[in-house]
């Protein structure tokens, strides 16, 4: 119980030190809240705003779009170095018109592609030439292990792999069988993909506990 307590405070202490929003970020959230669609955490947002912020990338692709919160909030962060060009996916209906209402009122839909429907295809088939300077990951988790070769295909040389929720609300951190027999795919499959992307030589990855957690991973550059 004092653990969820000071997790409780500790959120909204983080809460309490977010930038302003603007009107529409704010409400978006509110409503997301109180009709209990998942959207990125506080702490999610703030390392997203601040990675965007950065390393200012021109192309975004997220693979989880839900009703439009994180797209948005990377949109607005981009608007202070000249803008970016969002790719997003979505396949839950209701909340891809939500999406679209999201975009239009905040006059973003010139700046973010909406694709509906399951992600595999596009991922697929988007070729080489498309690739991205960061990608943000947020959707079926039990997807991610199996989405990541495209990902990495699609991801520039220099680029950044940004992968929310990885402890699964800390049933990562349980056995297989400690965990509800629904969510052991899920288990399984991410334990997977974090093995792969922390032990693949090819690749560099941090490993953070904020929100439900994010990993982060880049190509490692070789020297010519």
């Amino acid at each position: 119980m004092s653990e969820n307590l000071d997790g409780i405070r500790l959120e909204g202490f983080i809460e309490s030190l977010q930038q302003d929003r603007g009107p529409i970020l704010e409400a978006i959230r509110a409503r997301a809240i109180e009709d209990g669609v998942p959207i990125i955490r506080s702490e999610t947002e703030n390392l997203l705003r601040f990675l965007v912020m950065t390393r200012k990338p021109k192309k975004i692709l997220e693979v989880g779009c839900a009703i439009g919160y994180s797209a948005l909030v990377m949109h607005t962060v981009a608007q202070n170095y000249g803008g970016c060009h969002i790719t997003t996916m979505e396949s839950y209906e209701p909340r891809i018109e939500q999406a679209r209402a999201n975009f239009a009122a905040a006059g973003a839909e010139a700046g973010i592609e909406l694709l509906t429907g399951d992600a595999t295809p596009y991922l697929t088939a988007m070729q080489p030439d498309a690739q991205f300077d960061l990608i943000f990951l947020d959707a079926a988790k039990a997807q991610y292990v199996v989405w990541l070769p495209n990902l990495l295909r699609l991801l520039k040389s220099d680029g950044l792999l940004v992968t929310d929720n990885i402890l699964t609300g800390g049933d990562i951190l349980e056995s297989r069988f400690a965990v509800t027999r629904r969510n052991r795919t899920i288990h399984t499959r991410m334990r997977e993909f974090l093995e792969k992307v922390t032990h693949d030589p090819a690749l560099t990855s941090a490993v953070l506990s904020s929100g439900d957690g994010v990993c982060l991973t880049s190509k490692i550059q070789v020297p010519d």
